[in-house]
């Protein structure tokens, strides 16, 4: 049954990532999470590990790369937490919060590919170790899982949820990709553009939660805000993080976004509060992509001296705040004071 079948080892892998990363002071709300819901997540993992079998042997030998590298795992997680916040008492949230992370990571397979990406969470990207074509082929196969998924739960509506994730997603990247290189598109499009590349999953692993058990409208909703906001905080952090943190703090090559041209908040904000000079410097880099081994250095400092990694950081602390009072509709749980604590967490990880 290929290479995963072999590798009894790649359940308490992933478990093992998990139980490593809970030593981390900065994470502590994660790992509250994953306490509380760690019977599901390791039943998660257990179905993470077999639809990601195959008898195509490249397939699981990539996966178990992708194992390897770890990663937080944060979007399953909702899914499991918030179908339990919602009493929900089954197992459907089980495969769909396998889904979500299938849907995340061939997402992320095709973004390194994209992105030309050599690191993926501190370790070499799949696309470096097995090439371009064998991680966007191996991408579309853990899509056709998510979907295959998806028909086996059997409702129309959840169908519908992640479909429509996975649609605006592939927008979002699409939409970044277009107003890559151009510091006129602003800041409605930025928002705009991490909307659908992240916030867009957030959303929906939350919402399937609610959806399962069979909730009101009105508080599939309100999960549904508690993943946007949630989202567009931690792409902003992201964002933020590529112009003040070490590489082994980032998972990636610090930089990566100002290399690639991306537009994001913290140039948006360095060219607005730039002088003549310095808006030239941002035009030479990011509009016509003509770079210098010093480049990265001077970005760094034209971004500290406008302070637009503080101003970054408090714009996602403004969406982290959002995502906590989405939740004021639900009653007082353990599930809800480690959702609360995770959009905290989201933002602490710039401390």
């Amino acid at each position: 049954m290929g290479v995963l079948a072999n590798m009894p080892s790649t359940v308490a892998t992933i478990d093992a990532v998990d139980r490593a990363e809970s030593g981390r002071p900065a994470e502590d709300a994660l790992t509250r999470l994953v306490r509380l819901v760690d019977a599901d997540l390791q039943e998660c993992n257990r179905t993470i590990v077999a639809n990601m079998n195959s008898d195509v042997e490249l397939i699981p030998q990539l996966a178990a790369h992708l194992v390897a590298a770890g990663g937080k795992r944060i979007r399953p997680l909702l899914t499991l937490a918030a179908a339990r916040m919602c009493a929900y008492e089954g197992h459907r949230h089980i495969d769909l919060a396998a889904c979500v992370e299938f849907i995340h990571t061939a997402t992320l397979l095709h973004d390194d590919v994209v992105d030309e990406s050599l690191l993926r969470r501190g370790l070499a990207s799949a696309n470096a170790v097995f090439g371009n074509k064998a991680s966007v082929l191996v991408g579309d196969f853990l899509f056709a899982r998510a979907f295959q998924l998806m028909v086996a739960d059997g409702s129309l509506k959840v169908l519908d949820i992640l479909c429509r994730a996975s649609a605006t997603i592939a927008e979002g990247e699409v939409l970044q990709l277009v107003t890559q290189n151009d510091l006129a598109s602003g800041e409605a499009q930025y928002l705009q553009v991490i909307g659908g590349k992240t916030a867009a999953l957030f959303t929906a692993a939350c919402e399937v939660g609610a959806v399962v058990a069979d909730r009101p409208l009105a508080e599939e909703q309100a999960l549904g805000q508690y993943g946007t906001a949630l989202g567009m905080a931690f792409q902003l952090v992201d964002d933020a993080l590529d112009y003040a943190a070490d590489q082994a703090t980032l998972g990636k090559t610090v930089g990566d976004d100002f290399r690639e041209g991306k537009v994001t908040l913290p140039v948006l904000l360095a060219y607005a509060a730039g002088d003549s000079e310095e808006r030239a410097f941002w035009e030479r880099t990011i509009d016509q992509s003509e770079q210098t081994d010093a480049d990265l250095d001077h970005a760094m400092a034209l971004i500290a001296r406008h302070d637009c990694i503080g101003a970054t950081l408090r714009r996602a602390a403004e969406f982290a705040d959002q995502a906590k009072a989405s939740l004021s509709i639900f009653p007082a749980s353990p599930y809800r004071d480690a959702l609360v604590a995770v959009a905290d967490y989201t933002v602490s990880r710039a401390s």
